[in-house]
């Protein structure tokens, strides 16, 4: 198990801006995706630095909120990368919608998580391909530190929230297949994200 220090000089920041702020007399991981990037699901995130990850936990405290400039469709979106190749032309992601989660309309709620494997299987391809397999319901909420954690085995993942016994999403066939790369703290258009108490154990 390696506990990760959340400083700056630990990341890499890849269509994003990064800093570290202080929250709860915490020093904390603040991520901004470049407006520039208008599509989604792209590698907006800040990467940690000389990590090799195969299988495993990764276990993060995820905390989102809206911007003031973010658009009507803007959900909160927070969540982690993995097995990002070296050229960050590839990789597997996990995300939630915090937003989602707390609307009355039941197919949003449904659409609480999400899994995508960039760059070829974004949310939107999957959902035609295979319309509600890779997301899921879990009762989440913006402005709130929320216990986000990841277990990878091959082609196998699985989410849980907020120390959950059970997962809220399981996806058993990672479209990269079983491989090893990096490990990046991902966000989305109109999130203000934060990141803490970053902990990474390799089976």
């Amino acid at each position: 198990m390696k506990e990760i220090n959340m400083n700056i000089s630990n990341f890499i920041p890849n269509e994003v801006t990064i800093k570290n702020v202080e929250m709860d007399h915490q020093e904390v991981l603040n991520v901004l995706k470049n407006p520039e990037i208008t599509q989604f699901d792209e590698p907006t995130y800040a990467i940690l630095k000389d990590f090799d990850f195969e299988n495993g936990i990764i276990e993060v405290k995820v905390y989102s909120q809206l911007l003031s400039t973010a658009p009507e469709f803007a959900r909160g979106f927070i969540g982690i990368a993995f097995h990002i190749n070296q050229d960050n032309s590839e990789f597997e992601g996990i995300y939630i919608r915090p937003t989602n989660s707390k609307v009355k309309d039941q197919i949003r709620r449904n659409r609480s998580t999400q899994y995508f494997s960039y760059p070829n299987h974004k949310f939107d391809i999957l959902r035609q391909t295979d319309p509600i397999k890779y997301e899921s319901y879990v009762d989440i909420d913006t402005k709130e530190w929320i216990d986000f954690k990841v277990v990878v085995k091959e082609e196998y993942a699985e989410l849980f929230i907020n120390k959950a016994s059970q997962p809220c999403l399981i996806v058993t066939d990672l479209k990269h297949g079983k491989r090893k790369g990096s490990i990046a703290l991902w966000t989305e258009v109109g999130t203000d994200a934060y990141f803490k108490d970053l902990v990474i154990t390799k089976f």
